[in-house]
């Protein structure tokens, strides 16, 4: 750890940072694989990875000495001229997931805000003046205006009136509802949902992932875009690239973020099949759209997903901690969900103090969603070794609880 400055620690100065986070009273001052380090050097397991962020573990050494290389030899020039390293990660985000179109945005929801302007636009281009994007109920879109406005939670929208119009909410996995909806609006132009609702409690549709080939089958009914939330649930989260992989079908528009950058702060949206061309020159933009660093980065995350075969190790270890957890756990009562390495423990009964209690007492990040739901998203090449240190510590913070 040579030749590294840390933070100076300023606990006797007012903070003249936003008051918009909860924090919790502990700081990180280094990380490796699994484990975050506090300054005193205790060590920590993190099963949350920055919220589904690393997947690749904190300071991967591909990542780092791509970012260190890069950072020494140019980090960003504009979008007025071709920028390789983003051409080259496009390439390769569109060989996983199948799509022809990238854009590369700096977060969620500035992919989820991509979109929607494509939804508005692909409306407006057949004559729909006033297009209408239907969304999910417990959904989370991100908290720009619009993204906080598609999202389906009273919390994140209150203060925030008038709120952005277009949206048309429905019960998560009610395919009926949806059916009712485009009687009631012919000027709906899409469906923005995710496979899986992570803040949400990590909840499937009740059908499952058929869910979504249900919601393909009426977008080409109808001529609408169907758009995939995959912020959370992208990047090998779930046991394949994309959660929509888990079935046959093809979305119009993806989304994705979090586990892109391993850290490093990028997003993307991306087109196939009839959104393909919706968005022209002048359309969208950003500043930051990948930049050199960040596209080299998006490209060496890819590239070591797909070298270190964590796409499958992320199916074997999740499969073996949910069976784990399962067999463990059966007396509790507790309702284990697990999709690959993004796990969620339904507890019967609140739960958010034991975000506290694991941190105090088991020395283990954890993050409780949903009231009752501890969502667990460890790193993609967590070991047997480390599945099992994970295991022990959140049954006895469970069995402990209950």
């Amino acid at each position: 750890m040579n030749n590294i400055t840390l933070a100076p620690v300023q606990t006797d100065q007012p903070s003249h940072l936003m008051p918009v986070f909860g924090r919790q009273p502990i700081s990180f001052v280094r990380g490796r694989g699994s484990y975050l380090y506090t300054e005193d050097g205790t060590e920590y397991l993190d099963a949350l990875t920055g919220i589904a962020v690393c997947g690749l573990g904190h300071s991967h050494p591909a990542v780092t000495e791509a970012i260190i290389d890069q950072a020494s030899t140019l980090i960003h020039t504009s979008n007025l001229y071709e920028v390789p390293w983003q051409t080259a990660a496009a390439q390769k985000l569109a060989e996983v997931s199948g799509m022809e179109e990238v854009f590369f945005s700096n977060s969620g929801a500035e992919s989820n805000e991509g979109a929607i302007k494509i939804a508005r636009k692909f409306g407006n281009m057949q004559g729909i003046t006033t297009p209408k994007i239907i969304v999910a109920e417990h959904s989370f879109h991100g908290r720009t205006l619009a993204t906080l406005s598609a999202t389906g939670n009273a919390k994140v929208q209150e203060g925030f009136a008038p709120l952005v119009e277009g949206f048309i909410r429905v019960p998560f996995g009610d395919i009926e509802a949806i059916e009712e909806a485009a009687i009631q609006h012919p000027d709906i132009v899409a469906i923005l949902v995710e496979p899986i609702q992570g803040e949400g409690g990590v909840n499937t549709a009740p059908q499952g992932f058929s869910y979504l080939e249900e919601i393909r089958q009426i977008c080409n009914q109808h001529h609408w875009l169907m758009m995939l939330d995959e912020v959370q649930t992208g990047n090998g989260r779930t046991g394949q690239y994309f959660a929509y992989q888990h079935t046959q079908i093809v979305p119009d528009v993806i989304t994705t973020a979090k586990g892109l950058g391993n850290g490093f702060p990028i997003g993307a949206v991306m087109t196939q099949g009839r959104a393909v061309g919706v968005l022209t020159a002048g359309n969208h933009g950003s500043t930051y759209s990948g930049t050199a660093l960040g596209s080299r980065v998006v490209y060496t995350v890819i590239d070591t997903i797909q070298k270190e075969n964590l796409i499958e190790n992320a199916n074997i270890m999740g499969t073996y901690i949910v069976e784990q957890f399962k067999q463990q756990l059966a007396e509790q009562n507790v309702i284990v969900r697990g999709f690959g390495l993004m796990i969620g423990l339904e507890l019967p009964k609140a739960c958010g103090e034991l975000v506290n209690v694991a941190r105090e007492q088991h020395q283990l990040i954890i993050n409780v969603t949903a009231g009752s739901v501890i969502r667990l998203l460890p790193i993609l090449n967590i070991t047997q070794e480390q599945a099992d240190e994970l295991i022990s510590r959140i049954v006895k913070l469970v069995k402990d609880f209950l």
